[in-house]
């Protein structure tokens, strides 16, 4: 068989779930069935809430909460991990409604379905860990803020706003609510809202989003209050699947959004699989089948008006301290929002949208952790300013802009902290001199030889700093570099280094140098600074041996007298 077809089947294999991942379905059903029903329960709201966000309506948040968390449960890479529509994703998909409209929203999640396979076929799970925890922070911060302010139309009892701009939108509609109050609709957001954030400080294992949300719905319906508008019609099931959203002609414009849309669906993904193995002893998730778990949840999910999908980790929390210890729980979250599609349309479509958009407030207010952000602004400047360079960029610019942003600043700021361990320390090579000296001779040579350790990494974030230093070496006849401790080097380094030889040898000055590691020498050799470096047999294993041709050098070029054999003989000092 050919071998790109076997290495492709054994990545397929190797994604695919294994019997051992169901077998712990059947361990402890019991817990596992109540633990679904209480997370079903605490999701239906956040569904609607954030379907109704999106901009495609409550019926797409109930539809990927069903599909999206059914195949991710069970394709998935984590027995914890619950997925459905997340504010982060309804923070990316706003501007995408606005240009492209549903059907463009349907098509970015199929394309960040085949992406998402791509990259767990590709191994690249394992990468996304490398994502620095400021950067993380910081647009968890941002994410909190825009779904906060997304919801101040509805939670103010106003149409929304014409923009993209979510800022600009929500001042919009604070000048509507002043021109035209609806105290009706901002007295229930409050409510539940407060309702939430109180119940779980004081009960919190005890859904209080539901019972908020439906004394807020049953309020409405008693007393007729007006200013308090429902969520509207709902199927009464799921849609049948369709492909009639596509158009093959807008995949070109639609593929950068599609990007983005992969990206947070793996780094949010990934990120609540992490958070899901901590809060458990004995659970580990696999990134690659994950990610290949959420791309095929995000393919489907469309082909029944669902948005693209992810791991939420707030209702993946909920899941494990209610004692879920396999897929079951997942799997029993989704088929119980899919009875209430079914069932229950009638009743949750009277559901007052300012009550949805508590909901939203009060989860977007439990998003920040504040020990978390004091932690990080306490902990170095550049994590602080990662941190709120990446929540403000994902307020002004978007979330995929902001990760961008914040990923490319922290690593030159980690960049610019590695390259300052670089150091060039002048050392007193007299105790590496081979024989025996006299005070005199120390003295002569230390006047014509200057020896120079380098210690941390060579490379392009710090090699011309380096080339200064050493440019700038005082009116000696010899350097020794003594290389054993340099840790890393690039090609900028051994460039540098070659440029920095060059000019001491323009200068009259001969270079020396000892300990150069074989991992290094390719690097040396590929810029031909290797070859500059053994000019004349110029390079040495040891400091000792380097000096010992030092020396030799300087007897060369008349500066010292040779070496007597016998002690005791009296070197006069050369003239310069």
């Amino acid at each position: 068989m050919n071998p790109v077809l076997v290495q492709v089947a054994s990545r397929v294999r190797a994604v695919l779930p294994s019997r051992a991942d169901f077998a712990v379905m059947g361990r402890d059903p019991r817990r596992d069935l109540l633990a679904g029903l209480t997370v079903a329960i605490v999701a239906l709201p956040l569904a609607l809430g954030f379907g109704v966000s999106s901009g495609l309506g409550a019926e797409a948040g109930l539809a990927t909460a069903v599909v999206a968390g059914a195949l991710a449960a069970l394709l998935g890479g984590s027995n914890l991990q619950v997925s459905g529509p997340t504010g982060a994703m309804t923070v990316v998909l706003v501007p995408i409604v606005a240009q492209y409209g549903p059907g463009g929203v349907l098509t970015v999640g199929m394309m960040a379905g085949v992406l998402l396979v791509g990259l767990a076929l590709l191994r690249a799970g394992r990468y996304m860990s490398y994502v620095p925890a400021p950067v993380v922070e910081g647009f968890t911060l941002g994410i909190a803020c825009v779904i906060g302010l997304q919801q101040i139309p509805n939670a103010l009892g106003v149409e929304k706003p014409e923009g993209e701009k979510v800022v600009l939108v929500a001042w919009q509609a604070v000048v509507e609510f002043v021109a035209h109050p609806n105290w009706t609709a901002i007295a229930l957001s409050a409510g539940v809202a407060a309702v939430m954030l109180l119940g779980a400080r004081w009960r919190p294992t005890i859904p209080f989003s539901i019972v908020a949300v439906i004394a807020a719905t049953v309020l409405a319906q008693v007393f007729d209050l007006r200013g308090a508008a429902p969520i509207g019609d709902l199927p009464s099931g799921l849609p049948a699947p369709s492909l009639s959203f596509l158009d093959v002609s807008a995949f070109g414009s639609l593929l950068a959004p599609a990007v983005a849309v992969a990206a947070l669906a793996a780094l949010e993904s990934l990120l609540s699989a992490t958070v899901a193995d901590g809060m458990t002893v004995g659970q580990k998730h696999d990134p690659d089948k994950e990610l290949f778990g959420q791309g095929i949840a995000n393919l489907a999910a469309p082909l029944f008006g669902g948005v693209p999908a992810t791991a939420a980790i707030a209702r993946t929390a909920v899941n494990v301290r209610t004692g879920a210890s396999s897929r079951l729980a997942a799997l029993t979250h989704a088929a119980v929002l899919a009875v209430i599609v079914f069932a229950a349309a009638p009743l949750v479509e009277k559901i007052p949208l300012a009550a949805l958009a508590g909901v939203l407030l009060a989860t977007s207010i439990r998003m920040v952790e504040v020990g978390s952000l004091r932690a990080m602004a306490k902990a170095t400047r550049s994590d602080a300013a990662v941190l709120v360079l990446t929540a403000v960029a994902t307020l002004a610019l978007d979330l995929v802009y902001a990760v961008i942003i914040g990923l490319v600043v922290a690593g030159f700021l980690a960049l610019r902290a590695v390259a300052a361990q670089a150091r060039m320390d002048q050392v007193d090579f007299r105790p590496d001199l081979p024989g025996e000296h006299s005070d005199e001779e120390h003295a002569l040579l230390a006047e014509h030889i200057v020896a120079y350790r380098i210690d941390g990494p060579l490379f392009f974030a710090g090699a011309h700093r380096f080339l200064l230093e050493l440019s700038e070496v005082a009116d000696v006849r010899v350097v020794i570099l003594r290389m054993s401790r340099v840790t890393t080097m690039d090609a900028t380094g051994a460039l540098v280094l070659k440029d920095a030889v060059e000019k001491l040898n323009r200068r009259g000055i001969a270079v020396m140098t000892s300990g150069i590691r074989p991992g290094q020498r390719q690097v040396l050799e590929s810029v031909g600074a290797l070859a500059l470096l053994q000019h004349e047999g110029r390079e040495y294993a040891t400091t000792p041996e380097a000096i010992a041709g030092a020396r030799k050098h300087l007897e060369q070029a008349g500066l010292l007298p040779h070496r007597p054999h016998h002690h005791g003989h009296r070197i006069r000092k050369a003239p310069r």
